[in-house]
């Protein structure tokens, strides 16, 4: 018995461990509205697998919403990790309001436009570039 509940709290701390490395790993404040579903890592790419968690845009959070699965996927590139390229495979949710039948999504800026690139890593590549 007493073997059971040491691997259960193993598991929570490199559960815990795991999020708490995320933080610095992927663009800051992303884990407030997205869960790490899944990671791998290739021998030139790491993949992180997000998506977004069940909570209604503030604008909505007082209408009755149903979450109505996700958007399609895009991936995205970040900074890289030890000489790897870093992927984001991101999934937005979507949800209908109940009242008008209005599909409504998360209005994000998590992209720099014209890329596929997350907005801090293409700031940075535009930073370095005048140098």
């Amino acid at each position: 018995m007493g073997t059971i509940i040491y691997i259960f709290l193993n598991l929570q701390s490199k559960e815990l461990l795991h999020l708490n490395l995320a933080q610095y790993l992927l663009p800051e404040g992303i884990l407030e509205y997205f869960d790490v579903v899944s990671s791998k890592s290739e021998s030139d790419k790491i993949h992180f697998y997000l998506e977004e968690k069940n909570i209604l845009p503030v604008e909505y959070e007082q209408l009755p919403a149903k979450s109505k699965g996700f958007i399609p996927e895009i991936t995205v590139e970040d900074f890289p990790l030890r000489g790897k390229t870093v992927l984001l495979h991101i999934k937005r949710r979507r949800w209908t309001l109940l009242e008008s039948h209005q599909i409504i999504k998360r209005d994000w800026n998590l992209v720099a436009q014209g890329t596929r690139m997350t907005s801090e890593f293409a700031a940075f590549l535009k930073d370095i570039s005048r140098y």
